[in-house]
């Protein structure tokens, strides 16, 4: 199956310039030029990353760029993919071609299948079937599923999805456009999850087992505890994986601390987490409870969007890396009458 969310843009750049410089000389010896447009075949840039042979194509990817051929296009104004107005770059247009990536929301079902190219001097119509884009994972949850449990997959563009975790398919309960329900199949856990469909495959950030707080503090914590306030721990307005995060209101200097079961580090490399501030400040991040302020270890700016660090056990500061994770700590960094943290995806990074 092809993942057409990759796009090799070298390999783009020199199927763009070979075919403009041809384009160029065509159009000086085109009598035609600028006259009622013509459409006659379309034309894929990329296929599976690479150059594609410019071979006519009759069906094409949303998110994808193709180029439009014919005469007669150089005044192009609009452009239209099953009457859905698709942006284009001027620059990228000769009277003989025009290179256009179809808009990733274009309708694909029950809908009039062409291409409309509009010009100064007329219209153009052209059949042409559009594909929904290839699939996006946002999130899935719950991370630490066990076998034989419910799981739902959170995302776009999942038309007739398969789903596999490693190299298992797995059961598909249900699904439309923007969730999957799956049941987490054995022999799953550090196994990342995997959505295909025509169009291509996305792959969850992800691995099962690895969360450590998930809509929930998982089975990997014994408990956590604030140095001040009260952490809500089921926040719903503001998430990135599953439906809750964790929100709390954090004097400066202040902390939240999570108590891990010693889950040995070996298998990982390190620890994830996604934070956003309700004012742009500064996080220390602690593990096992490796504090010293003078060191200045792990402080990372925040801001009022959402931002994921990948920290490396290494990074930590200490002597050499702990066989098991005990304790991981967020302290407020000088913020002036300290700030509010919304933390989400808590957890630990495989090794790669």
């Amino acid at each position: 199956m092809k993942n057409l969310k990759k796009i090799n843009i070298s390999s783009l750049l020199v199927v763009m310039i070979s075919f403009f410089s041809l384009a160029s000389c065509s159009d000086d010896d085109n009598d035609a030029s600028g006259g009622k447009p013509v459409i006659t075949e379309v034309n894929a840039t990329l296929i599976d990353g690479q150059p594609a042979d410019l071979e006519p194509v009759t069906q094409g990817f949303a998110n994808q760029m193709y180029i439009i051929r014919g005469s007669g296009l150089s005044s192009v104004q609009k452009i239209y993919f099953n009457d859905m107005e698709t942006y284009f770059n001027p620059t990228l247009v000769t009277d003989n071609a025009i290179f256009v990536t179809i808009d990733k929301d274009t309708p694909y079902f029950e809908t009039i299948d062409e291409i409309k190219v509009v010009t100064k001097k007329g219209t153009a119509v052209f059949d042409f079937i559009v594909l929904p884009a290839a699939p996006i994972i946002k999130s899935y949850n719950s991370i630490n599923a066990a076998p034989g449990e419910i799981v739902t997959i959170y995302g776009s563009y999942f038309l007739n999805p398969v789903v596999t975790v490693g190299t298992a398919e797995a059961t598909v309960i249900s699904s439309n456009v923007s969730e999957i329900q799956f049941e987490m199949p054995a022999g799953a856990n550090n196994q990342y999850v995997t959505v295909t469909t025509l169009s291509g495959s996305d792959t969850s950030t992800q691995a099962v087992g690895t969360a450590l707080y998930d809509d929930a503090l998982t089975s990997l914590v014994s408990g956590s505890s604030a140095w001040a306030g009260t952490p809500d721990y089921a926040f719903t307005e503001d998430v990135v994986q599953g439906l809750k995060s964790i929100k709390h209101v954090i004097g400066g200097y202040s902390g939240l601390q999570f108590d891990v079961n010693n889950v040995p580090t070996s298998p990982y490399k390190g620890i994830r987490v996604s934070i956003k501030a309700a004012k742009e400040g500064k996080v220390q991040i602690i593990m096992n409870g490796n504090f010293n302020p003078a060191d200045n270890i792990n402080i990372f700016e925040l801001t009022t969007e959402w931002k994921t660090f990948i920290i490396p056990f290494e990074k930590f500061g200490h002597a050499s890396i702990p066989a098991t994770l005990g304790q991981v700590t967020f302290q407020e960094w000088g913020t002036p009458n300290g700030n509010t943290y919304i933390i989400d995806d808590l957890g630990l990074v495989l090794k790669d």
